[in-house]
């Protein structure tokens, strides 16, 4: 095992020397300079609501950006869960997870082997999206199904991740949990600004294409007749959820990361009459749930990502309850046809 881990070690330093030099020259955290300055803008604002509020909560930095990482999550993962729940891809996230984690393993093997001094979630985020890519890839030429593809790069990644990490030899010793399974206090101002960054992609991405997406979400076929590329668009599709469950892995973890992804977008069209009103819907639902679920976990001493699904699934079960109301309502205010002829014929005796 050690002889193998320093001949990894070897060849990772052989080809990565330039990539360090530019990262622990501070080039990231220059490029990231204003987004800092936006964090301290609020966390100062939150402090604020804290000492007026009285909410113990909202008193401490590390729930400062811990609470700004839910809010964009809350619109990240509905804005783009829609579009996946629609087209039946809705596992894509738990594929693109457990290869985000495989990102986390690759981060935290260089920072152990060369000193990389970088976020793991940076790493998650490259290898998040080749994996986004490649499981398009292997559905195009290879005729296979989405599950089959997605169940491929899953295994892939996950047991790519689990080897790094057992590589114990040579210093190697990492604590996973807060990537499996989430962790409020290990939100970083690094970690936050670089969601940030993924929160303007996400959401100019889909205010420019969202026709597109439309289109190609509800009929494939007419889309690629009109002449839509098809693939470009699930590609971009794919992307934006790999950069959603980067993003949201921070405080889900890994293993729940993908219900943000399903949860709120299933509650939503319960109750809702339109794509847009869905969508809309959704992203309240699910900011309903983060909030709540970190609210919860902090005064309970429980995990942010376990109560804040739970919580979404909750609003879940009393969305598809609303639903049926409303059903039962419209079908008691809605006249039968047959009901309406026989009132006539009896009028009209």
């Amino acid at each position: 095992m050690s002889a193998a881990f320093a001949v990894l070690a070897g060849l990772v330093n052989a080809g990565v020397e330039p990539l360090v030099f530019a990262l622990q020259t501070g080039a990231l955290d220059a490029l990231l300079s204003p987004l800092f300055w936006f964090l301290d803008l609020w966390s100062g604002f939150v402090g604020w609501l804290g000492k007026i509020t009285g909410l113990a909560v909202l008193q401490y930095g590390f729930m400062h950006r811990a609470i700004l990482v839910a809010l964009c999550i809350g619109v990240m993962a509905p804005l783009i869960g829609t579009f996946l729940v629609h087209r039946q891809l809705a596992l894509i996230g738990d594929a693109l997870a457990h290869t985000a984690f495989a990102g986390v393993a690759i981060g935290l093997f260089l920072n152990a082997v060369i000193d990389l001094g970088v976020t793991p979630y940076l790493t998650a985020v490259v290898v998040a999206m080749l994996s986004a890519l490649l499981i398009e890839l292997i559905s195009e030429t290879t005729d296979a199904y989405n599950d089959v593809s997605m169940a491929i790069v899953l295994s892939t990644g996950f047991a790519l991740g689990t080897t790094l990490i057992s590589l114990n030899a040579g210093g190697l010793t990492v604590s996973v949990n807060q990537y499996l399974f989430g962790n409020l206090s290990t939100v970083t101002s690094q970690s936050a600004a670089i969601l940030l960054v993924l929160f303007v992609v996400i959401v100019a991405v889909v205010a420019v294409t969202r026709n597109q997406l439309l289109y190609v979400t509800f009929d494939e076929t007419a889309a690629e007749v009109s002449g839509l590329s098809v693939s470009w668009y699930n590609r971009i599709t794919v992307m934006l959820t790999a950069m959603v469950v980067v993003g949201a892995m921070q405080i889900m973890g890994v293993i729940l990361v993908a219900a943000m992804l399903v949860v709120p977008v299933a509650g939503a069209a319960q109750v809702s009459r339109s794509f847009t009103e869905s969508l809309f819907v959704s992203v309240i639902l699910a900011e309903l749930a983060v909030l709540l679920g970190i609210g919860i976990s902090f005064y309970v001493g429980a995990t942010a990502g376990g109560v804040v699904v739970l919580v979404a699934v909750a609003i879940y079960a009393s969305a598809v309850v609303v639903g049926k109301l409303q059903t039962a309502l419209s079908e008691e205010v809605t006249p039968e046809v047959g009901s309406i002829d026989a009132e006539r014929e009896t009028t009209s005796d």
